[in-house]
C-alpha cells in the first residue's frame, strides 16, 4: 500500500465518520419508530447502492468466478450491521440516550479483541494508549447526562452488546474488502439488513408510513448521507486500514454528532464536552501516529 492510497483511505474514513455522524440527526427528525427508521435507512440504500453497482465494472479486487457458497459470507456484514441497529435502538429504549451511545463506543475494544483472537494481529503499546484516550473522551463527551442505575441494567448490557455487533460488522467488512469492491458489500449488507429490520420492526408494532413530505425526505437523507455515503466511505478506507485504527478513528462520529446537535437543535456544548472532543481527537491523531512507518521504533505490530 502507497502513502498516497493510504491518506486517501484516511481521508475516506474520516468524511464516512462524518456521513453517520448525520444519523441521529435523521432519526430524531424521522415521524417513524426507531426500527422502521432503521429499516428505511438500508431500504432506500438498496436502489442507490444498485444502480451504482450496474455502471461499476463488474469486477472483484481478485477477478474470478465464484460459487455461490464463496458469497455466503457477504451477508454477514448485513447481518452484523443490522443487529447492531436493532440492538441499539433497544438498548436506547431500556437505558439513557448517553448511556446507550457511550457503550456502542467501545467497539475498538472488541475490534483490537478480535483482530487478536481471530486473525492473530498485535497492537503497539502507543496504539493501546490511544483507544483509552478516545474513550476517555468519549465518555467526557456524554458525562453530563450518564446514569447508574440498576433498573437501566438490561438497556446497558444492550449497549455493550451493540458495540460487540458494530465490531463484527467493521472486522467482516475489512475481511470482504480484501475479495470484493465496495459497491458489493455494501449493497449486499444492505440488502440483507433492510430485510432483517423489516421483520424487527413489523413485530415492534411500528408505522411504515411517514404522514408528511419531510418525513420522507427525511429518509431519503438518513439513506443516501449516513448509509449510501458515509457507510461506503468507510467500507472503501478498510480495504487500505487495519480494522482497530479504523475503529478507533470512527469516534470522530461522536464529536460531529455533538457539533452537529449544537447546530441544528441548540443543544449547548459545555466545556467539559469540548474538552472530551479534544481528547478524542488527540487519542485519534496517536493511533494514526503509532500506526505510521516512523513510529516503528516503539511498536511491536505486526499486522499483515
Amino acid at each position: 500500500m502507497t502513502l498516497n492510497s493510504n491518506r486517501w483511505a484516511l481521508l475516506a474514513l474520516l468524511m464516512g465518520a462524518v456521513g453517520i455522524a448525520f444519523a441521529p440527526i435523521f432519526v430524531r427528525l424521522s415521524e417513524l419508530g426507531p426500527s422502521a427508521t432503521a429499516f428505511y435507512r438500508l431500504g432506500f440504500a438498496v436502489p442507490l447502492l444498485g444502480l451504482w453497482a450496474a455502471v461499476s465494472p463488474s469486477q472483484s479486487v481478485q477477478p474470478r468466478k465464484r460459487r455461490i457458497v464463496e458469497m455466503l459470507p457477504l451477508m454477514s456484514a448485513g447481518l452484523f450491521f443490522a443487529a447492531d441497529l436493532a440492538v441499539w435502538h433497544w438498548s436506547i429504549y431500556f437505558t439513557s440516550v448517553a448511556n446507550a451511545t457511550l457503550l456502542a463506543n467501545f467497539a475498538p475494544i472488541f475490534v483490537v479483541l478480535g483482530s487478536w483472537l481471530l486473525f492473530g494481529e498485535t497492537f503497539s503499546g502507543w496504539f493501546l494508549v490511544a483507544i483509552s484516550l478516545v474513550l476517555i473522551g468519549a465518555t467526557q463527551l456524554v458525562s453530563a447526562s450518564l446514569t447508574v442505575d440498576p433498573q437501566h441494567l438490561m438497556g446497558d448490557g444492550l449497549g455493550l452488546l451493540t458495540a460487540v455487533f458494530y465490531a463484527g460488522y467493521i472486522l467482516s467488512v475489512s475481511r470482504l474488502r480484501l475479495s470484493f469492491p465496495t459497491v458489493t458489500i455494501a449493497l449486499a449488507s444492505s440488502t440483507v439488513g433492510a430485510m432483517l429490520l423489516c421483520l424487527v420492526a413489523w413485530l415492534s408494532g411500528e408505522g411504515f408510513m411517514p404522514l408528511t413530505v419531510s418525513g420522507w425526505l427525511t429518509l431519503l437523507g438518513l439513506a443516501c448521507v449516513s448509509q449510501v455515503i458515509g457507510q461506503s466511505l468507510i467500507m472503501f478506507a478498510l480495504a487500505h486500514l487495519p480494522s482497530a485504527f479504523a475503529s478507533v478513528s470512527l469516534l470522530l462520529q461522536p464529536v460531529t454528532a455533538a457539533l452537529l446537535a449544537w447546530q441544528f437543535f441548540g443543544e449547548a456544548l459545555s466545556l467539559k464536552q469540548g474538552v472530551g472532543g479534544a481528547i478524542v481527537l488527540a487519542g485519534i491523531s496517536l493511533a494514526r501516529w503509532s500506526d505510521s512507518p516512523k513510529s516503528a521504533g516503539f511498536a511491536n505490530d505486526s499486522r499483515h
